[in-house]
């Protein structure tokens, strides 16, 4: 096998290490809780790397910029990326793998080296329903460890489907008095005395520690080499927390309204070969149909599919979680809604930045890419603690703009002047700092003291 330098890319796994032990130094870190996701970035080439077998070792590398499945659906090969983060939302680790790699396959290989960072860490996985596989959940019952993952409610059996849609025993999450979905669904929401209730969730809580059937599935590594899904079939000890909240059902009809109403305009156009079905867009809910009389061609056509529509609307409003915590309901839902920190990291990293698209094509490069972009996203959130602590809040955009910003001229050899102007970011700064940066004019002396006060 290749040194641990050749495998990793220059040991990143201990560069990553190293940053999770200097950041303690500067914002005390809450492991209670991990959040981990996946994420993909698309690289500026055609094709995609081929796999290359060491001819000492027989190992085989594969290559980093694969074809994947992507929400943006470019032609593009992807890398993946997989993040952990803290219940505070600044980044633990990271992890990376060919954009053809199942995500599944990434939650519990990082777990485990999280486990080496944090030695008999005991925390809450906490993660969407595509990361929340039996053998992840059936890991995160080990050590101590707890899970909080997403539920797809269309996965579930028969069984525990009837139990969700059995208008029995919800409550409402707010004092815990008893509810019943159909008033949930149809009291007034105009009436100001409703106000609270439009904003309150029903619950109801399912016990599910049987091998039950929670369509859960997990990848399977054949001997050729290929990777298939097949069911679970373990015992898991877990229960199900579904939620009904009024307002997400009526956003959701919404949506589906103007989806159905631009479906509508599709078919107007009468041109089968332009409908395509997709999993999200406006074209699920069109059917096709054929028709033919004895002998004669069959005429192709279309329309709305009715059953379609009715079959998903029976979920709007509905959430589900699963986890094999005891905790209080309100609890366990608290810790799951803080999901959306790690969604925001990826964001920052695309978007603020710049982390795609990749425009190198050595895997340690695009390794070294990945660090930087790590990097860069840790000690923005290591600075937005600080700031928070410190009672002011500034947005990434402002931050990096000022940071951008932060640039003097030299006047005649004798001292230098600002390019920047003042602003609420800098004043933020400037006292989470102690550095007097909104000054107009430094001496020589005083600018080089303060980068090498800052560079401490």
């Amino acid at each position: 096998m290749p040194e641990r330098s050749e495998r990793n890319g220059y040991n990143y796994e201990d560069y990553l290490k190293w940053l999770f032990d200097h950041s303690s130094n500067v914002v005390a870190r809450d492991t209670s809780v991990l959040y981990y996701d996946c994420t993909n970035f698309y690289c500026e080439c055609e094709q995609q790397d081929e796999d290359i077998t060491d001819e000492v070792t027989g190992e085989t590398i594969k290559g980093l910029r694969q074809y994947g499945v992507s929400k943006e659906h470019r032609p593009n090969p992807i890398v993946e990326m997989g993040l952990f983060m803290d219940s505070r939302g600044i980044p633990i680790t990271m992890c990376l793998h060919p954009g053809n790699t199942s995500e599944q396959l990434t939650a519990v290989p990082l777990e485990k080296e999280v486990l080496k960072m944090i030695p008999g860490a005991k925390f809450i996985y906490c993660a969407d329903a595509g990361l929340g596989s039996y053998n992840i959940r059936k890991f995160n019952s080990m050590g101590g460890r707890a899970f909080i993952v997403t539920q797809s409610i269309k996965k579930l059996s028969s069984t525990l489907k009837e139990a969700v849609f059995n208008d029995y025993d919800y409550r409402l999450l707010s004092d815990n008095t008893k509810v019943s979905i159909e008033e949930m669904k149809t009291f007034d929401k105009q009436a100001p005395e409703n106000l609270t209730l439009y904003n309150d969730f029903a619950y109801k809580v399912i016990k599910a520690d049987r091998a039950v059937d929670l369509g859960l599935y997990e990848d399977k590594v054949l001997k050729n080499g290929k990777m298939i899904q097949v069911k679970s079939k373990g015992m898991l000890k877990q229960r199900i927390i579904i939620t009904f909240s009024r307002k997400m059902m009526e956003y959701q009809r919404a949506v589906r309204n103007r989806q159905i109403e631009r479906a509508k305009k599709l078919l107007n156009l009468n041109d089968p070969e332009e409908i395509k079905k997709g999993p999200n867009d406006v074209r699920r809910f069109m059917k096709r149909i054929s028709k033919t009389k004895s002998g004669e061609k069959a005429t192709i056509g279309y329309i709305l599919d009715e059953a379609k529509i009715e079959e998903e609307e029976k979920y709007d409003g509905f959430y589900a979680v699963a986890t094999n915590l005891e905790d209080p309901v309100k609890d366990i839902l608290a810790v799951s809604r803080k999901r959306y920190q790690i969604e925001d990291c990826f964001r920052v990293m695309k978007t603020n930045l710049e982390g795609r698209p990749i425009n190198h094509r050595l895997p340690q490069r695009i390794r070294a890419h990945f660090l930087i972009c790590y990097t860069a996203l840790l000690v923005y959130r290591l600075l937005e603690a600080r700031l928070d602590e410190q009672g002011t809040h500034v947005t990434v955009e402002n931050i990096v703009t000022t940071l951008q910003n932060i640039n003097v001229t030299c006047i005649h050899d004798v001292e230098y002047m600002a390019l920047y102007n003042g602003s609420r970011a800098l004043d933020a700064l400037v006292a989470l700092t102690a550095l007097n940066l909104d000054r107009m004019h430094y001496k020589p002396k005083e600018l080089s003291g303060m980068i090498k006060k800052f560079l401490k």
